[in-house]
């Protein structure tokens, strides 16, 4: 086992939504970092349905922008169409929504956390936590490598002892072509209570096989509604400040 020449306030096990902003937010009050994804390529990879918001998540973006947060900032940047939902019903039910450029959105956020300082990435699969006095000390990955901090943020999402059902077909994997986590299992050594959470995706059409003259178009609201009360790209020309915005630190 080689440890890492470094102790870091605290360590992020998982590079996703939660991830990201997890790394974001204890970087702002002077924390050192270290956010581990078993593939730093995808870090802030979005589902396979690319939107943001939503009854109750639309709340919930706004609710992480207000508190200094990426991800609602990041879909005004990267959204391809906006739209508020309900909005012919009462205020209480009506909620703010945006499908995103999948991709623009995920490598925007790479951008963004690769350069806030005080957060390192590392690649590598989780595997145990390290536990000393009954306290979390660090992380152990599956290729023998231990990172040592105060405190242990888990934000694996749907990765851990992943279970995925094609047809009547299962194979394991957090999602198609990624790895699982095992790190499951040596939470149920240390005593906690382990369940799986289910979710499902309807599957693909080829869009070559469908006669979009025969659909009715749905355009987006206009002026589009946005989900940052800070400074962001307006959607039409988002593409232009891709790479040109001002420091993401700030």
């Amino acid at each position: 086992m080689y440890t890492f020449p470094k102790n870091y306030d605290v360590i992020i096990v998982g590079g996703g939504h939660a991830g990201v902003e997890a790394a974001l937010a204890a970087a702002r009050v002077g924390a050192s970092v270290a956010l581990l994804s078993q593939n730093l390529d995808t870090l802030g990879q979005m589902s396979c349905n690319p939107a943001i918001g939503g009854l109750g998540k639309g709340h919930m973006v706004r609710e992480i922008d207000a508190l200094g947060g990426m991800m609602g900032e990041n879909a005004d940047a990267t959204g391809i169409q906006f739209r508020t939902l309900n909005a012919k019903k009462g205020p209480s039910v009506r909620a703010p929504r945006v499908q995103c450029d999948k991709k623009a959105y995920q490598f925007r956020m790479k951008w963004l956390i690769e350069g806030v300082t005080g957060i390192e990435l590392h690649q590598g699969n989780v595997q145990r936590l390290v536990v000393e006095d009954d306290a979390v000390t660090g992380i152990e990955t599956a290729l023998g490598l231990r990172l040592v901090g105060k405190s242990v943020i888990i934000t694996t999402g749907t990765f851990m002892r992943g279970l995925m059902h094609v047809g009547k077909q299962n194979q394991q994997g957090g999602r198609m072509g990624d790895a699982t986590s095992t790190l499951s299992d040596d939470l149920l050594r240390l005593g906690f209570e382990v369940e799986r959470f289910k979710t499902g995706t309807p599957c693909r059409i080829n869009a070559r096989s469908v006669d979009f003259a025969k659909c009715d178009r749905q355009e987006g609201d206009s002026p589009a509604p946005r989900f940052s009360f800070k400074h962001a790209p307006t959607p039409h020309n988002a593409g232009e400040h891709f790479f040109s915005l001002n420091d993401p630190t700030k």
